[in-house]
């Protein structure tokens, strides 16, 4: 019986090791494809909140670390565009905190005459039905954004229409799109200072150490 059990045993090791084995040579070998179609889908998000003739270089190439409570919380990802070596615009991680059902997630395009881009939602938890119409696919009310100028920290048309702005509100959902029209104002007026601050930003991925 021992024997027989150590038998069963040492062929379960051998399985387990091979399987482990295959296991990573299988994720070494998808690896490169796997990054390759997040860049591509990452690249395709960015050209809907940056027109593409806004740039000629890669932005996902051109990823800084930055700083600003206007985008939220933390150390932010900003990806800087560029025409002809100038930096022309700049695709922000934002996030709104006080979405209904907690912070919704955003990338905003903006260039630094103070108009905005571009904005689509990346992540969110609003409720069915109701605040989810912040994402695309359900509504083309996240594309009222591009092209709209901001006039300082005072343009009250910033604002849903319930507070006196010129962005709709959804039946029964007010929260979500105020939180998402603040957020989407205060990092279009935050991209003004980017340009000053370029040279000092610390690229994606550099160590603060």
């Amino acid at each position: 019986m021992l024997k027989t059990l150590q038998k069963h045993g040492a062929t379960l090791a051998i399985f387990a090791a091979l399987t482990t084995g295959l296991t990573a040579v299988v994720n070494q070998l998808t690896r490169p494809t796997i990054a390759r179609q997040a860049t591509i889908q990452q690249k395709a998000l960015f050209d809907q909140v940056m027109p593409a003739e806004f740039y000629d270089n890669n932005p996902l190439q051109e990823c800084y670390l930055y700083t600003d409570p206007q985008l939220g919380p933390g150390e932010r990802h900003i990806y800087i565009a560029r025409k002809d070596g100038a930096p022309r615009g700049v695709i922000m991680d934002v996030t709104a905190p006080d979405g209904y059902s907690g912070a919704i997630q955003l990338l905003v395009g903006a260039d630094f005459n103070n108009t905005v881009r571009g904005v689509r939602v990346t992540e969110h938890h609003e409720t069915p039905g109701l605040g989810d119409k912040i994402e695309l696919r359900i509504s083309d009310w996240i594309t009222r954004f591009t092209g709209q100028a901001i006039a300082g920290a005072s343009d009250h048309r910033w604002a849903v229409k319930k507070d006196g702005g010129e962005f709709d509100q959804f039946t029964g959902a007010t929260i979500t799109p105020r939180a998402v029209v603040n957020a989407v104002k205060r990092a279009g007026l935050a991209a003004q200072n980017i340009p000053a601050r370029l040279s000092d930003l610390p690229a994606c991925g550099e160590s603060h150490e």
